[in-house]
């Protein structure tokens, strides 16, 4: 059946099972094909971990990327700058947080009440000062023609409750109200 002068090295110290799937091969060439594939398609379990690894960190370093990126655009958008304006701007709420020095944290990027669109924002950004601290809730447009943003709405919204309306705020005299005691739009903020 098979001519012992084939390509078959026979005592050349090669292992038995070589030697017969070599010329099982020349007899069976699909089977060469599938025993190589299988041969080929082997990877060690070292090199599967440092895949897995290499896959994780990746996907992290670009998840985090494109975290660091979005907060960055909100951070620069005109519709957060205004904000932070009217709190710098109001010495009664740079007061209640203990502020300066005031420091702005990231968005929550998953809160569903954070909505921007081409032409309306509403975000709600968390600060706080050496004494206090809360959320600024601002709800911003942006005109057509001119494609700027103005607020439409910006309160300060401390822990504890009590909430000042940056853009008609309460002289200094003034206590603070609650938000019971105040009509302004932040209820469904929350």
């Amino acid at each position: 059946m098979l001519n012992e002068n084939i390509l078959v090295p026979q005592r050349l110290g090669i292992p038995l099972y070589f030697r017969l799937s070599y010329v099982y091969s020349l007899t069976d060439p699909s089977s060469f094909c599938q025993s190589r594939k299988e041969a080929e398609m082997r990877v060690s379990t070292s090199h599967l971990q440092q895949l897995t690894i290499f896959t994780t960190v990746l996907t992290g370093g670009g998840i985090g990327t494109m975290y660091y990126l979005q907060q960055k655009r909100f951070s620069e958008s005109d519709y957060h700058r205004l904000a932070l304006q009217k709190l710098e701007d109001c010495p009664l709420a740079m007061e209640s947080l203990g502020a300066p020095p005031l420091k702005v944290h990231n968005i929550h990027l998953s809160d569903r009440h954070n909505r921007v669109d081409p032409h309306t924002s509403q975000i709600k950004i968390p600060v706080t000062g050496s004494k206090n601290g809360g959320y600024l809730f601002t709800s911003s447009v942006r005109d057509p023609d001119t494609k700027r943003w103005s607020l439409k709405q910006a309160v300060l919204r401390l822990r504890e409750g009590q909430i000042i309306d940056l853009l008609n705020p309460p002289s200094p005299a003034a206590t603070l109200r609650t938000e019971d005691s105040q009509g302004l739009d932040t209820g469904h903020w929350h």
